[in-house]
């Protein structure tokens, strides 16, 4: 793209437009820039754009946006269809960018840094050597005249640069580029830090205005940032010698206050100056972790500095300095400098003076609790709250009792029943310190090791429970004292492992009633209380069972779908997982099954409007499978129900093309046509779309489209025979065997033809199938691709016999199974897992060296011993080595999010058929086909045994005669 007058007016009228409100020109706008992208020296342009004085500054700013974004994508594309910028726009794009930054104001400034830095994250240090020397000697110069809006550049580009030395491995690579990095960058900073301390002492003797001390407070908070960055991986000696000089500055704004920005500066007056005391205790904290016999000269006092600090500070807004100043406590307080702990004094200000006020209710906590419920939940709930004052606080308490327990649970169970007292005395005034009470109880369980126990040393658990937290539960109206219903519900919740049933169901109603309230956080704990109440075992054993919920089970499903109707919780994700988790454990009766698929159903056709919460959507078609598998398999006469309930929105979404849903769709119909024992008409227009190739292009939807198709094969196998549309279901087999992506799912397509139709009808495409594996096997021999067809052709000997798996396979090249059996078969056989598996692997196995003459042959002698030492070592591993564990439902908040994968229905999953039901134990049937073979041919294989089988197995096959009284003779 040549830079004339014509591209400036161009690029200038495109971005003027993006920001149009008018989404039909702005869209324009930005697909003629998507154009211009692919042209060369289209970033240059766009940065000459943004260096043009005459151009309106709201223009030149949207441009420094896009150019930021354009380097993101082409600077190093992830992608082969983006055209990477070329090498000589790039040189001259770094050539340019420093000096334009420097001089813009602060927004582009701003985006420009960005920009430098995806450039830096990529060429520096290495192909970039001039980019630092030429940052320090700006950096000197703009120091010298106190030009802060450039130092402040410098420092926040450096700041982004430096970034990556945190949280990285330490390699050899990562030490050379830090070491350049010190050389060239630990002095000018010190240098820098050191003139504007001066400069801030200056100002602030003298009741300089605000505006001066700003950007002063500014370049300190920057050079505390980078501090941390060049300190993260060790301690560079350069910090080591000029260690006093850092410390003296930071203890001084830990200690000294600054009237004039924090009384007089404005609003943001007092955050400048918390912002460098919150990166001073970053980075005393960093040397708390990585450099404490270094830093134990400074220990007392900065943990005196800060213990004064949090005492002022923990009864304000303040956050980010609370959680970093008791952060930095708290690891002071698991280290050798505990002894700052021990007096009972400063044990007991620390618990009343910064604990406890940072745990009690702020106002911000109340807003967050009636205006955004997930918020809250996931700060309060689910553990995520780490870095909150409240959870942070309880923290330092646990860091503290890790040497002083005794003493820490002394003063906390006394300041629990000091809190309790006053509530006691005016419960509707002083409902915080009730609820700061069992907080404290909650966050300071632990939890016993190897279970999920919870205990605590500050109550006695059954009779808090009984005179605290019974009362919140039985109030009748659940629309009152919430945050306290909040609290009782948690507790409940959290201890419920160590409530006694009869206590819990007792309390049950209660519990389903608060699912009726309107707060949303107190019917989200309701219903998480009762989902997590039902998954509590008792060795290995569900506690609660159906006749415990069945009483219940009409109105806790009436208030669970109701709840889903209050405002901001038609897509409460507690909700639905309580809704399946009920229905997984109560009777479903098809008084309960018909509302409960018309309710989700009808849930169902609102959200494929507009797909919002994966997690929530999750569990709604979790519960749909979960409902059509335990009411149909007990009534089958449901299944033309649920299909006349299902198929309108099943049809939504596949005639509408909702791609977040589509792999859930296809196990739902997999699931109801292995439910039918005849299929109705109703799914031929499915089995026709399921054999375009149109609907496998889509990586997401191949292994529940897979899991469809193998359903239709076991169901209508004759159908498929009849119509001729068997090739078109191996041309499906064939690309997916062509991908290392895909190739196990077409393992699990030809498995599914092979088990449901007989050998006269596969046998005519048998050579094009042994062709398309054999290929694939000479490019791809990974471990899972050989693991998958020695069970297919195992599955495939059980089912068509020895003979025609040999002769098949020798078609396409003489001898190849004796090849396949000596390179494949034997050395990987032992790595085969889950039961099924091992029994078809092994009992295969077994018909090949007792019925193929080409292994009986005297000539394969040692084949055959090899491919006995083979079984032996798969069936002679321990039971937990061979099988796989059984899954359950997992939970999915953390984990899933529409995407390119594929999420499977746990309760839609595939039954596992045992292809060999008639062979109960596949050692005895070993032992049985040897004693069989060798009394047809006397002496012969007892010396091979010997020459083949290890020491172990030979072992091994003589226990297991002994145990099955029969012999190789």
């Amino acid at each position: 793209m040549e830079w004339n007058a014509e591209t400036l007016q161009f690029l200038s009228q495109c971005f003027l437009q993006t920001l149009s409100p008018n989404p039909e020109p702005r869209r324009k706008a930005e697909s003629s820039l998507a154009d211009a992208a692919d042209h060369p020296n289209y970033g240059l342009a766009v940065l000459r754009l943004v260096a043009e004085p005459s151009i309106d500054d709201q223009i030149r700013q949207a441009a420094s946006v896009y150019f930021k974004n354009h380097l993101k994508s082409r600077w190093s594309p992830s992608t082969p269809d983006q055209n990477p910028i070329s090498a000589p726009e790039k040189e001259q794009i770094k050539t340019l960018i420093v000096p334009l930054m420097l001089s813009s104001t602060p927004r582009i400034q701003s985006q420009l840094s960005e920009a430098l830095a995806v450039i830096g994250n990529h060429d520096f240090p290495k192909s970039w050597p001039n980019l630092l020397p030429e940052l320090v000697a700006k950096l000197q110069s703009a120091g010298e005249v106190s030009d802060y809006v450039s130092v402040n550049g410098i420092l926040g580009t450096a700041n982004s640069l430096f970034k990556k030395f945190r949280y990285q491995f330490k390699t050899n690579d990562l030490l050379i580029d830090l070491k350049y990095c010190l050389d060239n960058f630990a002095s000018p900073l010190l240098q820098i830090f050191s003139r504007t301390a001066a400069l801030i002492d200056s100002a602030a003797g003298s009741h300089s205005p605000a505006a001066t001390l700003k950007p002063l407070f500014e370049s300190q908070r920057l050079c505390c940032r980078v501090f941390y960055s060049l300190n993260f991986q060790e301690l560079p000696e350069f910090f080591e010698d000029h260690m006093r000089e850092w410390m003296t500055e930071f203890r001084k704004y830990l200690t000294l206050s600054y009237p004039t920005l924090e009384e007089h500066g404005g609003a943001d007056g007092l955050a400048v100056v918390d912002e460098v005391r919150a990166a001073v205790c970053e980075n005393i904290s960093l040397y708390m972790e990585k450099n404490e016999e270094e830093f134990s000269v400074y220990l007392a006092e900065f943990a005196q500095a800060v213990e004064n600090l949090l005492v002022t500070v923990s009864t304000s807004s303040r956050d980010k300095l609370a959680v970093t100043a008791v952060k930095f406590l708290t690891t002071v307080s698991t280290s050798v400098g505990h002894r700052f702990f021990e007096g009972d004094a400063r044990l007991q200000q620390i618990c009343q003076k910064i604990v406890i006020p940072n745990v009690m209710l702020r106002a911000e906590d109340e807003e967050l609790f009636e205006m955004n419920y997930v918020e809250y939940i996931r700060r309060d709930m689910e553990g995520s709250d780490l870095d909150t004052r409240r959870r942070i606080a309880c923290e330092l308490l646990k860091g503290i009792a890790t040497n002083y327990r005794e003493k820490v649970m002394g003063i906390v169970s006394g300041v629990i029943q000091g809190m309790l007292a006053e509530y006691a005395k005016n419960p509707a005034g002083n409902w915080k310190y009730k609820d700061c009470a069992i907080y404290l109880v909650i966050s300071l369980a632990t939890k016993k090791a190897g279970g999920a126990n919870i205990s605590t040393d500050l109550i006695d658990v059954q009779s808090f429970f009984a005179s605290v937290i019974v009362p919140e539960l039985q109030s009748q109206n659940v629309n009152e004292n919430l945050m306290l219903r909040a609290d009782a519900l948690k507790f409940f919740t959290m201890f419920r492992h160590q409530l006694p049933k009869h206590i819990a169901i007792a309390l049950l109603p209660n519990v389903i009633r608060c699912i009726g309230s309107e707060s949303n956080v107190v019917h989200s704990y309701a219903s998480s209380c009762i989902e997590k109440l039902l998954l509590v075992k008792d060795g290995g054993r569900a506690r609660y069972v159906a006749a415990d919920i069945n009483p219940f089970l009409l109105v806790l499903m009436t208030n669970l779908f109701n709840a889903l109707k209050f405002p901001e919780s038609e897509e409460n994700q507690y909700i639905m997982k309580c809704i399946m988790r009920v229905l997984g454990v109560a009777d479903i009766s098809a008084g309960v099954a018909d509302p409960c698929i018309t309710g989700l159903t009808s849930i169902l056709n609102e959200v494929c409007r507009n797909p919002k919460n994966p997690v929530f959507n999750h569990y709604l078609f979790e519960s749909v499978a979960l409902l059509i598998r335990r009411a149909c398999e007990k009534e089958p006469t449901l299944v033309s129900a649920f299909e006349a309930k299902l198929f309108p929105s099943l049809q939504i979404i596949l005639g509408n093309d909702v791609t977040e849903f589509l792999p859930y769709t296809f196990q739902l119909l997999a699931q109801l046509v292995e439910l039918n024992t005849q299929l109705p008409p109703l799914y031929v227009p499915v089995f026709e779309v399921l054999l375009l190739p149109d609907s496998w292009k889509r990586a997401a939807n191949v292994p529940a489209l897979v899991r469809l198709l193998q359903a239709f094969l076991q169901k209508a196998p004759h159908e498929l025979i009849r119509e001729g549309r068997l090739s078109q279901v191996l041309g499906i087999f064939n690309k997916l065997v062509e991908s290392p992506k895909t190739d196990e799912q077409g393992f699990f397509v030809l498995n599914t033809i092979v088990e449901s139709m007989g050998y006269d009808v596969i046998s005519p495409y048998m050579s094009h199938i042994w062709t398309a594996l054999f290929t694939q096997l000479m490019k791809s021999q990974s471990v899972r691709f050989v693991k998958c067809l020695l069970i297919f052709m195992s599955l495939f000997l059980v089912k068509h016999g020895v003979a025609n798996l040999v002769d098949s396979m020798n078609v396409v090249q003489n001898n190849i199974f004796l090849v396949i059996v000596e390179r494949f078969w034997i050395p990987h056989l032992r790595q085969i897992t889950g039961s099924i598996e091992l029994k078809l692997t092994s009992v295969a196995s077994t018909r090949v060296i007792c019925e193929s003459p080409a292994l009986l042959d005297p000539a394969a002698a040692s084949l055959w011993g090899k491919m006995l030492d083979s079984i032996v070592t798969l069936l002679s591993r321990s039971e937990q080595d061979r099988t796989e564990a059984e899954m359950e439902v997992p939970d999915l908040e953390d984990s899933i999010g529409y995407s390119a994968s594929f999420v499977r229905l746990y309760n839609a999953g595939k039954k596992e058929d045992d292809p060999l039901k008639e062979i109960k134990d596949p050692k005895e049937f070993l032992v049985v086909s040897l004693a069989s073979l060798s009394a047809l041919s006397p002496w012969r294989f007892p010396q091979v045994i010997s020459e083949n089988l290890t020491p172990e197995n030979q072992a091994a096959l003589l226990q297991l005669c002994n145990t099955y009284n029969r012999s190789i003779i």
